[in-house]
């Protein structure tokens, strides 16, 4: 048996940009529905969702049906919590907050078991993940063969570059042995520049493209997060190897007030009419309504 691939590898075999969407419901079903899209890949968020393990298994599973990437990103680079998602499964992470070359190392040990004795360096230097891979779906519970020995190169690492630190140090982020590729993060990174909610001002799109600039010469990949479309357009023209271009609850919610203003905002009823306002006590009271249907 052996794993699915990882979005690195997916990055390195793509001719074209890689297309994916949030879902931050923690709904199976919504994964289910936005993994058999079209997207090339999903990000699973427990940062600013009510995400938990369980729930993260849940839409794994609902998932892995389809030729999508499931991609997670965890609330913080924790290493206990990063060893629990990497038992259930998870292949692909996305890091949040990661301002330095020290931290991106942190993490890299934190996804990596201890290396062998006679490695170069000390085994908990190399890796610091602990080991219950028998008893985990990382390894399918011990069906894929050889995983211990061959865990490392069955996970993605994806820092996030997210501040304007982040980006003053990218260089030395994306130097780091076992980052895979970073992913910038233009909400938090505006307000780190003082530009809170403007993540479309041109100085905080020119630091973005300042990474995305910087992953390239270094022979990495570089994602983005762009709602915008004219963003992504940007982005995506300018070298970024994968873009986020919108969320489930984005997508319901502006979905959702469109049917409410085709249907309710344009009915005759809601029309301007010149007369004064009814007030409830010259309003006829209206006859008993009839029971609702049960569904």
């Amino acid at each position: 048996m052996n794993a699915p691939q990882t979005f690195a590898a997916r990055l390195a075999a793509a001719d074209r940009p890689q297309v994916g969407m949030w879902v931050c419901s923690a709904s199976p079903i919504v994964a289910e529905v936005a993994a058999g899209s079209g997207v090339d890949w999903v990000l699973l968020d427990a940062e600013h969702s009510p995400n938990d393990l369980q729930s993260i298994l849940h839409q794994l599973y609902a998932m892995s049906a389809y030729p999508v990437s499931a991609v997670v990103r965890p609330p913080i680079g924790d290493t206990v919590l990063l060893k629990q998602y990497l038992d259930l499964g998870v292949q692909n992470l996305l890091v949040p907050m990661v301002d330095s070359a020290e931290q991106a190392r942190e993490l890299v040990r934190a996804v990596r078991y201890p290396g062998p004795a006679d490695g170069g360096v000390a085994p908990a230097e190399y890796g610091a993940r602990g080991v219950g891979a028998s008893l985990a779906r990382s390894s399918r519970w011990n069906r894929i063969e050889g995983y211990l020995g061959r865990a490392s190169e069955m996970v993605s690492l994806i820092v996030q570059i997210e501040s304007a630190a982040a980006v003053a140090n990218v260089e030395e982020i994306l130097a780091v042995d076992g980052v895979d590729a970073i992913f910038v993060g233009p909400a938090d990174l505006a307000g780190s520049m003082g530009l809170l909610g403007q993540p479309s001002h041109p100085d905080v799109v020119e630091a973005a493209l300042t990474a995305i600039r910087a992953a390239r010469a270094a022979g990495k990949p570089a994602g983005i997060n762009a709602f915008v479309p004219e963003d992504a357009d940007r982005y995506l023209a300018e070298g970024a190897a994968f873009a986020a271009v919108g969320a489930d609850v984005a997508i319901l919610a502006r979905a959702s007030e469109a049917l409410a203003d085709r249907f309710i905002g344009a009915h005759p009823a809601n029309a301007p009419t010149g007369e004064p306002e009814e007030t409830d006590a010259a309003r006829p009271t209206p006859p008993p309504s009839a029971p609702r249907a049960s569904y």
